[in-house]
């Protein structure tokens, strides 16, 4: 299961759970509640969940070991402000049903839904292909994003560990990262951030789609309650990380609303800057959501998917650099004055910290033969951790 608890003392806290109740369903702990067919697949088979057997609410978790050979990910994106991103995993158990990384299930021959959530591929050699890359030569230590089609801190981190393992290396060897999350155990790492912090190289974001616990759980049934997100943004800020709040993504006839109160109560707990995305929706995601605005919000779904569509070009989803994180068009222009003076008012106007790349020491080959070399790098980085 998920990072699903609830915590009332923070939840009482200003702005946080105090938005109109949405007539929602009886939590689910998916997001999707179908396997559309792959767009890369030439044959599907459709089966109801009757002839497949299972309830889409039910599905198992399956965890598969990912054989990638590298680790690092170069951005070529003029829009995402970074150019390296660090994945441990793909797919994610949160089950957020808006997220834009789910077509990259497609490529692994999966279904961009319910298969997105719930079948996991883990890079167990994560650790060691890292330390690898870093430690070559020609490697340049820019500042790595972790993650950009994951959440590192997606429910089964807290048993594997691996985010965990890739930090005790960059931390061991000073190179810059920063962390964005919707969940509350980033702060089990706040031992290594504060130490890389310490040293101008780590910052993180907290996601913060809405303060209403009742949306958040139908709409990202295994992320951290709006409160305990608050809680990580305290934690983090009391030991000197950087933290950022990125109230992402904010979703038109539904969301804006509650920008300026997730600013504020994102100041009050210690956040210094603060971003938007406005929702985006790419190839199967936009009949996802669709289905789930009929399942959850059927009577708000005609408003909702008209602002979108005013906001995309008359289309459900506009992919162009410049104007896919902002959208264009009235509401669009609306959302982003809205953003701008609460920013204002919070303090949250500040520009992100920049990450430094001063402290970094290449990390030093282990000793010993060639083969021994390479069968211990993984055993040695377990060891360490």
């Amino acid at each position: 299961g998920g990072d699903t608890e609830d915590n009332p003392k923070l939840d009482e806290k200003p702005g946080v759970g105090r938005f109109m109740r949405r007539s929602l369903p009886v939590h689910s702990s998916r997001g999707a509640a179908a396997d559309p067919s792959n767009r890369f697949e030439r044959m599907t088979v459709s089966l109801s969940p009757e002839e497949a057997g299972e309830e889409p609410c039910r599905r198992r978790t399956e965890y598969l070991r990912d054989p990638a050979r590298t680790v690092l990910t170069q951005n070529r994106s003029p829009d995402v402000g970074f150019d390296w991103s660090l994945n441990p995993y793909r797919g994610c158990e949160h089950g957020c049903v808006y997220c834009y990384a789910r077509p990259s299930h497609e490529y692994l021959g999966f279904s961009p839904g319910l298969d997105f959530e719930s079948r996991i591929l883990v890079k167990e050699d994560a650790p060691a292909l890292l330390r690898d890359a870093i430690r070559r030569p020609g490697w340049n230590p820019v500042p790595l994003a972790m993650s950009g089609i994951t959440d590192p801190y997606q429910p089964v981190e807290r048993r594997l560990g691996i985010t965990r393992a890739c930090l005790e290396i960059l931390e061991k060897c000073g190179h810059p990262v920063a962390l964005i999350t919707k969940n509350r155990s980033v702060t089990r790492d706040v031992d290594l951030l504060a130490s890389l912090a310490r040293r101008e190289a780590a910052a993180v974001t907290i996601s913060i789609t809405t303060l209403d616990r009742d949306l958040q759980r139908a709409m990202e049934p295994r992320t951290s309650s709006p409160g305990r997100r608050l809680e990580a943004v305290e934690v983090l800020a009391r030991a000197g990380v950087p933290v950022g709040v990125n109230v992402a993504p904010v979703i038109p006839g539904l969301t804006e609303e509650e920008i300026p109160a997730i600013l504020s109560a994102s100041a009050a707990a210690g956040a210094t800057s603060a971003g938007y995305v406005l929702l985006r929706l790419p190839h199967a995601v936009s009949d996802l959501f669709a289905d789930w605005l009929s399942r959850c919000l059927p009577g708000r779904k005609g408003k909702i998917l008209n602002r979108i569509r005013a906001s995309r070009a008359g289309r459900m989803n506009d992919p162009r650099f410049g104007t896919r994180m902002r959208g264009e068009g009235i509401f669009a222009e609306q959302i982003g004055r809205l953003f701008e003076v609460e920013c204002r008012r919070s303090g949250l106007d500040r520009e992100r910290p920049s990450l430094s790349t001063s402290a970094f020491r290449r990390p030093q080959r282990p000793r010993g033969t060639a083969a021994a070399m390479q069968g211990d790098l993984f055993d040695s980085v377990i060891e360490e951790v």
